[in-house]
């Protein structure tokens, strides 16, 4: 078990739209280092609580901290304080289909630092080597490749030398090997950086590749049924939603499904 202070604690956090409730006090933390996955069946939550974990909402309940500082409730520079100290590379990249790659990863630099425009260009630069995109630094995001797009979305989230990578669907309509070499690179950047990564993802090859820990969300009870090593949890869980989600297994109701499982998106 892991002694040290979370990078990240989640407390009592409840989080939904309007009055629906979509996950309920739940609770966890996160490690320096990990690669830390959020998985479960379609909607279960695990956008919603990703999108609450980075800010983009406001929780109904709960509190979530970055290290000791709060995000949940911080304003104007403690916020943006906290917000710097992780990058999020959303589901189809969110790059700026007029700029660069190379522009596209100097945005962050050029709002939240005060660095001569050719010392910006020279980080940016870096950060797509990291990825192995230094040869398309020029290119629009159209005309590259899907899985280029996620790289490129990824060197602009470690722009500000983040901690930690929030990543949605990171293999969301790849195809095998640009999904493989993407697992290749989280391993890579965890490991020689030390980056934190929180993953929202179903895709279970990936899982088992590149977690150190998983939870998994049930949106019937609507909280956390599962933690641990994906593996283990594939081998040893009782909970039969967990092996019918880990084997791939079909749910037994005439439709398809019953109220206890629900299928991977």
């Amino acid at each position: 078990m892991n002694t040290n202070d979370p990078i990240i604690s989640i407390q009592n956090l409840t989080c939904g739209y309007d009055d629906t409730v979509i996950v309920d006090n739940v609770s966890f933390d996160i490690f320096k280092g990990e690669v830390f996955v959020i998985l479960g069946g379609s909607g279960c939550g695990k956008s919603t609580l990703l999108k609450n974990m980075i800010g983009l909402y406001q929780p109904m309940n709960g509190k979530i901290f970055f290290g000791t500082d709060e995000l949940t409730g911080a304003q104007g520079e403690q916020r943006d304080k906290i917000i710097c100290k992780f990058g999020v590379m959303y589901q189809m990249g969110a790059l700026f289909g007029s700029m660069s790659l190379l522009q596209n990863v100097m945005l962050p630099l050029e709002e939240f630092t005060n660095l001569p425009r050719e010392a910006i260009s020279m980080v940016a630069q870096c950060k797509l080597a990291m990825v192995n995109l230094e040869n398309a630094a020029y290119k629009l995001p159209s005309a590259i490749s899907g899985g280029m797009k996620k790289r490129a979305a990824i060197a602009r989230a470690m722009a500000l030398d983040p901690g930690i990578l929030f990543l949605d669907e990171p293999g969301a309509g790849l195809d095998p090997i640009s999904s493989a070499e993407l697992d290749e690179l989280i391993l890579n950047l965890s490991r020689t950086l030390g980056i934190t990564f929180v993953i929202v993802s179903h895709e279970l090859e990936s899982i088992y590749k590149t977690a150190d820990r998983v939870i998994m969300l049930d949106k019937d009870v609507k909280s956390i049924v599962a933690e641990g090593d994906p593996k283990q949890l594939r081998d040893t869980s009782e909970n039969l939603f967990v092996k019918r989600f880990f084997h791939r297994q079909p749910s037994l109701g005439k439709t398809g499904h019953d109220k206890n499982v629900s299928t991977a998106e």
